[in-house]
């Protein structure tokens, strides 16, 4: 079973194709239970989001930009670094749902540089007054996920769901949906498929076009199990290729760019950021128990449990520091620093630093968070955030 967090380094791509490569080798796709999973993810689902995201209406001629580099697309005409404008004008508006790039992008400072650009003009659509709603010209209320119809996948099990609203709304309070559709009316394009449907339409007809039951029977048995029968999850008629074979030897082109330094065959793909004596450590950030995500760090209750923003550290490394349970510590690397509580840990490697949990940046000293320390860093071949793959120093702060 391999983990989200195990592809998010800089060869995180080839690591986990190296890890499928070891089932082949050993013939444990043949075997019950055998085998490696990473995540069903959409490919699972075979859903027809045509309607949903409009794919027949998409121009080539409109640049798609890594949402983990917006601190560069908002700045690459003032920096320089015009890679991820692609050569194109400045970004001058934004309209954002479902994220909160100000604590969850890479590049923390870049990324507040650039929606502190007076020329931006920013809308947020938001449940909570994040810290990049606090950053919006306009702030627009969204639904909760109890007060809008929707359809659920998953990436650790095979059922396909559909929620429907239990309660209205408060307020204001729009779905995503609602929004774009009400853009698309004002915008002339009210005509084009999908934006004259209520979410209910778009559901049903998603999922008649998918080839599932209609939205009344979904309603009527809940879900439909897609988990595939243990002859197809072990790949019994063949891979998923044109050949129907496991290949060693993929062509990365055909997910992304086929960099030549890509290694031919399953090995190490030397380009992680390394440890050296002025960066000694590697920092990783994975969720705390409480934050899954940064929706959860405006949760009362989960505050509480978590205390406060904390640095792991492994007992000898902090004895080595000079560093007690408790003591405030900074962490930092060329992009920045920032200021935690210590907590020591058996059972890490030495070397390692962890820092859980996204936390609101004013819950820091120097006003941003630990994707401070990350870098903005787009790997062959599919771009994606590199969240653990990040050199460091630490040091302790004095006591008072």
């Amino acid at each position: 079973m391999l983990g989200y967090g195990f592809s998010r380094v800089r060869n995180g791509t080839l690591n986990v194709h190296a890890v499928t490569c070891l089932p082949a080798v050993t013939g444990a796709w043949q075997v019950p239970g055998g085998g490696a999973f990473w995540s069903y993810g959409g490919t699972l689902y075979k859903l027809d989001k045509r309607l949903i995201d409009g794919t027949p209406m998409r121009r080539p001629d409109v640049r798609v930009m890594d949402m983990s580099r917006i601190g560069a697309a908002l700045t690459g005409h003032l920096t320089g670094d015009r890679s991820e404008l692609q050569n194109g004008p400045p970004v001058m508006a934004l309209l954002i749902q479902n994220t909160n790039p100000m604590v969850v992008a890479p590049n923390s400072a870049l990324v507040a540089q650039g929606f502190a650009r007076e020329d931006l003009f920013t809308v947020v659509h938001e449940q909570f007054m994040t810290d990049t709603a606090l950053m919006a010209d306009i702030v627009l209320p969204a639904t909760m996920f109890v007060e809008h119809d929707d359809l659920y996948t998953a990436g650790g099990h095979g059922h396909l769901q559909v929620g429907m609203r239990l309660i209205d709304p408060p307020g204001e309070c729009r779905s995503n949906h609602d929004v774009i559709n009400a853009l698309g009316q004002r915008l002339g394009v009210g005509d084009k498929p999908g934006f004259d449907l209520t979410a209910r339409e778009m559901l049903d007809q998603t999922l008649i076009a998918s080839g599932y039951p209609d939205l009344e029977s979904f309603e009527a048995q809940r879900w439909v199990d897609c988990t595939p029968t243990s002859d197809e999850g072990r790949f019994g008629s063949g891979f998923a290729t044109p050949d129907k074979k496991f290949h060693f030897a993929p062509d990365w082109s055909t997910v992304g760019i086929d960099d030549p330094s890509l290694p031919r065959l399953p090995d190490h793909w030397d380009i992680i950021a390394p440890r050296d004596a002025t960066h000694p450590f590697k920092l990783i950030a994975p969720p705390a128990r409480q934050f899954l995500n940064s929706s959860f760090s405006d949760v009362g209750a989960s505050r509480v449990r978590e205390g406060t923003p904390k640095l792991l550290i492994h007992p000898n490394t902090a004895a080595a520091q000079g560093i007690a349970e408790g003591d405030l510590v900074t962490v930092g690397n060329a992009q920045g620093s920032i200021t935690l509580t210590a907590g020591l840990r058996d059972g890490m490697n030495p070397a390692l630093l962890v820092a859980e949990g996204l936390w609101r940046n004013g819950d820091f000293p120097e006003g941003l968070g630990i994707n401070t320390l990350v870098s903005d860093f787009s790997p062959a071949p599919a771009g994606g955030a590199v969240f653990h793959d990040t050199a460091v120093w630490l040091c302790p702060q004095p006591r008072l």
